[in-house]
């Protein structure tokens, strides 16, 4: 006896609707199996005195959609094995949002069990035809148990199914939500072309999950959509906006700007994000992200242009490199914490420079630091690598130490020496930081803020004194930097 599952479609509506071939299969069934009997032509299939067995006390069985399939499908494989030929009928079409499906088009194989595909109307037909909706201008149908963001797109037609009660709405909206505004139109539609049965109706999408028909043939549509506050949070509209600026019929500014021409913006604008960083200013970090943003988007547009690569491929490569140097993450090393984690990601990097036929051993311990980091945060970077092979001090004393001794050097040294000198004393000072494990640059950055604010009190003592700087003293200018010191 050869073990085989014929699937077929109840399809979406009625007894009437179901093609005569697929009403003959199910009646002459020897052994029919139902994903679910919550469906309009069961109760007349009840009438009709076909036998079947369902599998809908595996849904309660279950906290995940996924175990429930699995389960369906270890279960029909099995009986398939045991009966020989079996029917498995599932609503609308075998091929349409049906992933019990796809899982045994996937296992039969393996566990000697043949699977054909019969008919059946898809839901979709009924809810193109209710809703007018043309599927040629885009169209997208996804899966309201498993769906992403990412997976959104507002310019398409959407129709998103599974949506089988107010606990999947609910996760539903807050997904919708995180690409449409609250008040979003949306149209709720169940057992669509299932006659009396049949539900319709529109509503915001903060009300999502309060509609009172939703079910196991409920799918909810989303209309497409060009408005600004949808589009404006798009990536691909953001890569419109800018390859239109960079066009023919753009910006004249934008248009003659070059990688060079433009380079020291990329370098304002991350330092613009790292003020709002110190200044804990949310708002303010999110328009100068987006400043710095641009500033990639720019570069890559030019990029583009000249045929080398695109935003597309900065990207890839980006996630490329990411789950590389994260095996802990993504593959099978192991990392217990952040210290290995960062072995991990340099031995990954030697290993990369290797590939490209980088002689790494050949290579200077002091090479990989970008030449135009300010000048402290190259002391910084330099101390450190050197050290890593050994080239240090033993303790802080000895550190202490050296920054005397080249305070005494700049002390005695003439003015053509001075330059030189400061540099060796700030260079000290620098391994002084490293030793106690404090960022210099972000330390001198602390310290730049706090002379900012407390001489800006100074001015605001003079203003209100309805003084300036040349009727004052620095005796007068030192009581009131002692005022703000004690401010904070």
């Amino acid at each position: 006896m050869t073990a085989a599952i014929h699937i077929v479609g109840l399809g979406a509506g009625t007894l009437e609707q179901l093609p005569y071939g697929i009403f003959k299969t199910l009646k002459n069934a020897s052994h029919l199996y139902l994903r679910t009997k919550e469906h309009p032509v069961v109760t007349e299939l009840v009438q009709e005195g076909i036998a079947f067995a369902s599998f809908d006390a595996i849904y309660e069985k279950h906290g995940d959609f996924s175990s429930v399939y699995e389960e369906i499908t270890a279960n029909l494989l099995n009986a398939a094995k045991e009966q020989g030929a079996i029917v498995y009928a599932v609503p609308g079409h075998p091929l349409v949002a049906e992933r019990t499906v796809q899982l045994l088009l996937a296992q039969g194989e393996a566990n000697g069990v043949a699977i054909t595909i019969g008919g059946g109307q898809s839901f979709l037909d009924p809810v193109f035809a209710r809703l007018q909706i043309d599927p040629i201008e885009g169209f997208a149908l996804l899966d309201a148990t498993a769906l992403s963001t990412q997976q959104i797109n507002p310019s398409l037609h959407t129709i998103i199914a599974q949506v089988y009660d107010q606990l999947t709405a609910s996760d539903l909206k807050l997904t919708l939500m995180e690409v449409f505004p609250d008040d979003y139109m949306v149209t709720v539609a169940t057992a669509v072309g299932a006659g009396e049965l049949e539900r319709i109706e529109s509503v915001a999408l903060y009300e999502l999950d309060r509609v009172d028909h939703l079910g196991n043939l409920t799918v909810v549509y989303v209309p497409p959509t060009q408005e600004a506050a949808v589009r404006n949070r798009q990536f691909s509209y953001l890569k419109e906006i800018v390859a239109i600026l960079r066009s023919p019929e753009g910006c004249p500014w934008d248009r003659e700007q070059t990688h060079q021409s433009i380079r020291k913006n990329l370098i304002e604008e991350a330092y613009e994000v790292l003020e709002t960083i110190d200044d804990d200013d949310p708002d303010a970090m999110c328009e100068e992200l987006g400043d710095l943003l641009l500033q990639i988007m720019l570069h890559s547009q030019m990029a583009a242009e000249d045929g080398y690569f695109s935003v597309e491929d900065v990207i890839a490569a980006l996630n490329s490199k990411l789950i590389r140097r994260h095996p802990h993450v993504f593959g099978e090393m192991a990392a217990e914490d952040a210290e290995e984690a960062l072995a991990n990601w340099d031995e990954i990097k030697r290993q990369e420079k290797a590939a490209k036929g980088v002689d790494v051993e050949a290579q200077s311990k002091l090479a990989g630091i970008p030449r135009e980091l300010p000048a402290l945060m190259y002391a910084y970077k330099l101390q450190k690598k050197a050290a890593g092979v050994g080239f240090d001090w033993d303790n802080v004393e000895d550190v202490y130490k050296k920054i005397e001794e080249e305070y005494q050097e700049v002390r005695q040294a003439s003015p053509e020496e001075r330059a030189g000198e400061l540099g060796d004393l700030l260079f000290a000072v620098v391994n002084l930081a490293r030793f106690y494990k404090v960022e210099p640059e972000e330390a001198l950055s602390m310290t730049n803020r706090k002379f900012k604010q407390r001489f800006s009190y100074i001015e605001q003592k003079l203003r209100e004194a309805n003084k300036s700087f040349d009727q004052t003293d620095l005796a007068e200018m030192d009581r009131w930097w002692e005022e703000a010191k004690k401010q904070g």
